[in-house]
């Protein structure tokens, strides 16, 4: 038994909705390149965001267009794990990628003056500079992807993204969304980043909850879906796509955790003065000071 795509008068609504959603994200490249090419313009090649993070941003880009479309959709098709697989690579890939490109002053500037001088109002307001400050805006961005990550995994949810094709590229939206949202903070422009201890929590706090997920889809004793939903094999296939969630978002999220521990530690270390600090003279050592002075 395979995945069961809701086809005959759906079909003609998914594809438009697949083109709708190239049209978009290439809207979204676009509005990139025309910010970075005005910074550029203005301040010179590779100023304020630099080369490293434009190709960042074009990587990421192209891993969206290339989970929901080829070969990695016609996969998601038949399988749990291959849905899986589209979800890991939004959520780990494209989300860090888009994260790193630093995308809010491009995008902004590509906007409209009147959006822009909107955007501008509502940044400064007091409720939203609260939520920018880099600690409360990481922690609601970990809260984001728990709450989003859970909720398309339950039964239901899952089952009607499997169901209808609006509602699919509605899950992929919120998957891609909270990871970018997650990821701005820990790779994002360095004035926007919460104090390292913070990352450090905020990365593994989020990572138990989907770990926690990925054991309870790898540890059921039958499947947690409906078997029309799953592959050929339905326990099986609901193991494999646990795994997938599990194994790749613990490895990175340690490695990119240990890297930011280790670069505070060296950090610290950097700024510390070489040596111990000069011990405080006694006052017998004072006077003794004092008299060799006089003496001479």
């Amino acid at each position: 038994m395979s995945v069961h795509r809701a086809h005959g008068p759906d079909a003609p609504a998914e594809s438009l909705l697949a083109m709708l959603a190239v049209v978009a994200i290439c809207v979204l490249a676009a509005g990139y390149g025309r910010g970075v090419h005005e910074l550029w313009r203005r301040r010179g090649p590779g100023a304020v965001v630099p080369a490293w993070r434009v190709g960042a941003f074009g990587a990421g880009v192209l891993v969206v267009l290339a989970a929901d479309h080829g070969p990695v959709h016609a996969l998601a098709e038949s399988s749990f794990a291959g849905h899986m697989t589209q979800h890991m690579l939004l959520m780990l890939v494209a989300g860090p990628l888009l994260a790193a490109g630093a995308a809010g002053l491009p995008l902004s500037l590509a906007v409209p003056p009147p959006l822009r001088r909107l955007l501008a109002h509502c940044r400064v307001a007091p409720p939203v500079r609260r939520l920018r400050r880099p600690t409360a805006y990481a922690l609601l961005a970990g809260a984001a992807q728990i709450v989003v990550l859970w909720f398309w995994h339950l039964p239901g949810p899952y089952v009607a993204a499997v169901d209808r094709p609006a509602v699919h590229y509605v899950e992929h939206l919120c998957l891609l969304g909270t990871a970018w949202l997650f990821w701005a903070p820990v790779l994002g422009a360095a004035r926007r980043r919460p104090p390292a201890p913070v990352t450090v929590l905020l990365l593994v706090g989020t990572m138990l909850p989907a770990s926690a997920l990925g054991a309870v889809l790898v540890f059921a004793p039958e499947p947690v879906y409906p078997v029309r939903v799953l592959g050929p094999d339905p326990l099986t296939d609901q193991q494999l796509a646990g795994l997938l969630m599990w194994a790749p978002m613990d490895v990175v999220v340690l490695v990119v955790a240990l890297s930011v521990f280790l670069r505070w530690l060296l950090r610290m270390a950097r700024d510390r003065p070489e040596g111990p600090p000069p011990a405080p003279l006694t006052r017998s050592a004072t006077v003794e000071a004092g008299s060799e002075g006089m003496a001479r």
